[in-house]
This record gives C-alpha cells, sequence and structure tokens, in this order.
C-alpha cells in the first residue's frame, strides 16, 4: 500500500511541476519585481567578469574593494583587484554596489502543511517558494520536512534537470516523526504517506529500517523530532505556569540509532527540538543540526560545546507565532523570546550557528528570510559574524562536503553571486534588497542601476 501511494503521489507531484513550471514560462516572470529567466551558461571558454565597487568574500573579516570576479561556465575561475578582463569577456559594472555570495538558508520548508489542498495545488506552492527564495538571494537551502511525501525530492531533481527554477537544494523528505504527535496528526491521505514502512518509529532497530528506505527514497538528510507538545493530549506549547512542556517523544537509544545508521548510509541528520531531555539527547547521539533549542539550559551548552556541534536557531518562523505564544503563556513569555536568550548564549560561547530561518510554506515567509539577518545583528552579532552565518559557516553545515563548492567567492567555487546596492556591514538589511541574482553562472535576477 505504501509503495502505491508513494508512486501515486510522486507521478502527481511530477506532472504538478511540468505544469507551474509552462504557467511560470507562459507568464514570463518568477516573482514580484524584475526578475528573469536563467541566462544560459557562457559557452565554454566564454568569461563574465564581474566588477564589484565592493566586494564581501564570505570568509574575510571586512569588505574588499575594486574587485573583479572572473567566471567561465558555472565556476569562479579567479578573484582580485587586478585582473585582466579578456576582450572578448561579458563584464557586469557593479562599481557602485556590492558582492556578495549567494546566501545559504540550512532550514526551509518548500511545501506547506495545510491538510485540505490537492497534491498538485501544494507542489505549485513549494515550486513557487523555490522560486521566491531564489529570487531572494538564497541560491542554496535545505529542506527539512516536506510535511508528507517526497516531493521534495523531486523538486530538487527538478531543479537540477532544468525542468524548472530554484536554488540548490540538500533536503530530508519526511520527517521520521514520533508516536503520532505534532504535525502529522493534522495531516491526511494522500498528503502524509503513513509512517515508513507503516510502521510507528517505535524502537532502535524501527528508527533504523525507516532511516535506510528514506535513504532509498534519495534523500539528503534525515529529520526527526525529539520533544511534543501535548498536555491532556491537547496540543500546547506552555505549561499553566509559563514553563515549556518539552515532552520527550524518542529515546536516547532510538536517536542513537538513528543518527548511527544515517551517517552509515552518508546521510546527516537534523533533530527539532526546544529543550529538556529531547534536546539533551539529539546532542549525545551527535546529531549534525540541532535545530532551535529555545530552551536551552546551561547543561546542554556544555554539552554543545563538548561535541563541538553547531546549533540552527531559527527566528523567522517564530516572529508570527508571538502573539499566540504570549496569549498561552500568560504574557510570560513566547518561542522568539526564549530564542533570543538562547542565542546569546550559543554566541558567547563560539557555537557555530549556521543561518536557519525556518521559512515554512503556508505562512509567506520565502522571499523573506533575510530580514532573521537584523534579529541576528540586534541580538548581539556584528554584521560580519550575521553574514558568515550565512555564508561559509553554513555551507560547512551541508552535507557531502559541499563547502568546497558554495558559500564563498573564491577560484573554484560555483559561481553563486547576488548584489545589493548599499554597504551591508552599515546597514544588514541591505541583504533584504538583493538586486543582482546569479547561480552557477547563469543570471537569474539582475536589476542593478
Amino acid at each position: 500500500m505504501l509503495a502505491q501511494m508513494t508512486r501515486s503521489n510522486v507521478a502527481a507531484t511530477f506532472c504538478a511541476l511540468l505544469v507551474t513550471w509552462a504557467l511560470s514560462a507562459l507568464s514570463g516572470h518568477l516573482t514580484a519585481g524584475r526578475s528573469q529567466g536563467p541566462v544560459s551558461p557562457p559557452r565554454s571558454g566564454r568569461v563574465v567578469a564581474v566588477r564589484a565597487g565592493r566586494l564581501f568574500d564570505g570568509k574575510s573579516a571586512g569588505m574588499l574593494t575594486n574587485q573583479v570576479v572572473l567566471i567561465a561556465g558555472d565556476r569562479i575561475v579567479d578573484v582580485g583587484p587586478n585582473l585582466i578582463i579578456p576582450p572578448d569577456a561579458t563584464v557586469l559594472d557593479f562599481s557602485r554596489a556590492t558582492v556578495l555570495p549567494g546566501m545559504i538558508d540550512t532550514h526551509v520548508h518548500f511545501y506547506d502543511a495545510v491538510n485540505n489542498e490537492s497534491v498538485p495545488y501544494r507542489t505549485a506552492v513549494a515550486v513557487a517558494n523555490a522560486q521566491k527564495t531564489l529570487n531572494a538571494g538564497f541560491t542554496t537551502v535545505v529542506d527539512l520536512d516536506s510535511r508528507g511525501g517526497y516531493g521534495t525530492v523531486d523538486l530538487r531533481d527538478a531543479i537540477n534537470n532544468g525542468v524548472i527554477v530554484g536554488p540548490r537544494m540538500q533536503v530530508a523528505g519526511p520527517s521520521l516523526n514520533q508516536r503520532a504527535s505534532g504535525p502529522y496528526r493534522a495531516l491526511a491521505p494522500p498528503f502524509f504517506e503513513g509512517f515508513t514502512e507503516n510502521k510507528n518509529v517505535n524502537s532502535p532497530w524501527l528508527g533504523r529500517a525507516a532511516v535506510r528506505e528514506a535513504k532509498l527514497h534519495g534523500v539528503d538528510w534525515i529529520k526527526i523530532y525529539t520533544t511534543q507538545d501535548f498536555v491532556g493530549g491537547e496540543y500546547r506549547v506552555y505549561k499553566p505556569d509559563g514553563t515549556m512542556v518539552n515532552s520527550p517523544s524518542l529515546t536516547l537509544e532510538e536517536v542513537q540509532a538513528i543518527v548511527d545508521e544515517s551517517h552509515r548510509l552518508g546521510l546527516k541528520v537534523a533533530c527539532h527540538t526546544y529543550g529538556g531531555e529531547g534536546l539533551r539527547s539529539c546532542i549525545s547521539a551527535g546529531v549534525d543540526a540541532t535545530q532551535h533549542a529555545v530552551d536551552l539550559d546551561d547543561e546542554s551548552l556544555k554539552m554543545l560545546l563538548a561535541k563541538k556541534l553547531p546549533l540552527g536557531v531559527t527566528i523567522v518562523d517564530l516572529v508570527g507565532l508571538e502573539p499566540g505564544d504570549l496569549k498561552e503563556s500568560g504574557g510570560k513569555t513566547s518561542r522568539l523570546r526564549m530564542a533570543q536568550a538562547s542565542f546569546k548564549k550559543v554566541l558567547a560561547a563560539g557555537v557555530p550557528m549556521p543561518f536557519a530561518s525556518g521559512a515554512i510554506g503556508d505562512r509567506n515567509l520565502h522571499g523573506k528570510q533575510a530580514e532573521q539577518l537584523a534579529y541576528l545583528v540586534k541580538w548581539g552579532a556584528t554584521p560580519v559574524q550575521a553574514l558568515r552565518m550565512a555564508f561559509s559557516v553554513a555551507a560547512a553545515a551541508l552535507n557531502y562536503g559541499w563547502s568546497d563548492r558554495v558559500g564563498t567567492i573564491e577560484k573554484g567555487k560555483f559561481a553563486d553571486l547576488v548584489a545589493v546596492a548599499g554597504d551591508p556591514l552599515a546597514d544588514i538589511t541591505e541583504m533584504e534588497r538583493v538586486t543582482f541574482v546569479m547561480k552557477g553562472g547563469s543570471v537569474f535576477r539582475n536589476d542593478v542601476k
């Protein structure tokens, strides 16, 4: 039954992708603004030269000036201040602008979680979200939960094959969710295809079986949840006294088995967790990308440091939850306020924090992820630190050694570039106003004046 449902959903998803691509092509635009379809990469041997009045390469301590980036095909072949530009090169003159690497978001959800929409409609939403994200300057993302089914695998492959437009993607497919809790209780067929192998991940061996099946579907990551929010059968984030519920949903042994099997198969593991035992289980088991940790205690922080693990503190997704959280907690706290406290602790301790927005499909957040950078600076990061989180720090968190391909502007990396009019080191909100996007040497947006 599961196999039949999976094949059916994949077929429906692929058809929807083709229809959406065709509509996008006919409309002549991808998203708001003067964005355009991809320009074919330069022919072999043909060079594109980008003149940058200011350049932030993603790894330096400050801004470089009067730089030239030489591009052949989809790669950067040289960067420097006094490079000789071939006479037949195509020159893009951004002498009055700032050029940066394409941004990386290590936590998005292109599919929404609405359970009264058809698979084709949800797929159209996912395609649109991918286009908005690329148009905003995010050239690489990690989708950490498709909210049911393996549509994100198809979406990733369709982008890679040039069928539709979007960022580079690494994907988790559906989460290995626990005991029918949280988001999956709200999802019904055909959107949620059942627990992996129709099993509840309710033992270490069932966890391993779930990882193996996900691997066969073509995922890059495994996503788990180790805290759930239920009080007396009711979904709640806070107890009446204002403290978080943080009910643990997987045992340490189950998390260890999932992490071990994932690593054995070349996959990384991301863990949704807020605090308590569930958070400590993730860290102890060596999860590659602990997410949220808004209820971070000192013991868990020490464990993160000892294990040398990164933490993704999402913010964009929590902003819209603020009114509801304050109402539920009796005005005592919210996940956004708790995230601020956790972020400050982690920043002071020196734990790596890859940029992770948590943008989901049904709240109109895609294309707006760069708004999170202003929060990072407001909460204590320097503009350089904030930008690095979206560049080199995020690249280091990706699977398959992608840090040698994306995240910085240097020789041998993919030609993933963005431009903004002003200086983001002076005003970080400049990153919310991207005017140029290049991915792999192809221009997807050019509004530079």
